[in-house]
């Protein structure tokens, strides 16, 4: 059981860190499929893929100008070009020389632009973990103090209880002396036991 916790967990930080090389590969291997199928020589599609890249470019430059600019919309536009553009390369070009090239150019942007994103990902993450861990030293403590007054509460009602049980056990004592006369007591005119009051609130 720990043992597929420990892998699950290992695969989830490496498939984020291939992605980036997984994507350009499959771009490569279907542009070559593609050519392979007819593509190093024809200009329609040549035209084609140049026309759908340069459509892709403007939608990410639309959408990264003025203040309602969207940056994902944006990123994933131009990504999209890129891809259109080195997939459309490398289809159409004779040899593995040149797509090759453009397959590292392509993966090393990739990658700069995904290390960008990872490491705000890792900032945002970091913010609330600390954010986290405060708040919960912040209610530990609270928790801490209400027990120590509680704890204070109890033992200052347990002492209480115990004086009350002292105090009744004495008069209970008193009141089986032999000779012991309360009418005698109170004709004598002596004071009576002061009345136990609470000062706590």
């Amino acid at each position: 059981m720990n043992e597929q916790i420990i892998a699950r967990h290992w695969l989830a930080i490496i498939a984020p860190k291939a992605a980036p090389a997984l994507a350009t590969s499959t771009v490569l291997i279907l542009a070559r499929i593609w050519n392979a199928n007819g593509a190093e020589h024809s200009i329609g599609n040549a035209v084609l893929m140049t026309a759908l890249a340069l459509a892709a470019a403007a939608a990410g430059t639309f959408a990264s100008i003025g203040a309602a600019g969207d940056p994902v919309i944006a990123g994933t536009a131009f990504a999209t070009s890129g891809a259109l553009a080195f997939a459309g390369v490398a289809g159409y070009s004779d040899g593995l020389p040149l797509p090759l090239l453009l397959w590292v150019l392509t993966t090393a942007v990739a990658y700069g632009l995904a290390a960008r994103y990872w490491r705000a990902d890792r900032r945002d993450r970091l913010a609330h973990e600390r954010h986290t861990g405060e708040r919960r030293d912040e209610h530990a403590h609270v928790e801490r103090v209400e027990a120590l007054r509680a704890g204070a509460q109890i033992e200052s009602a347990r002492v209480g209880a115990q004086y009350a049980e002292q105090l009744a056990t004495a008069l209970l004592t008193r009141a089986t002396l032999p000779g012991y006369d309360p009418a005698a007591l109170a004709r004598a005119g002596l004071p009576e036991l002061p009345a136990v009051t609470d000062h706590e609130h």
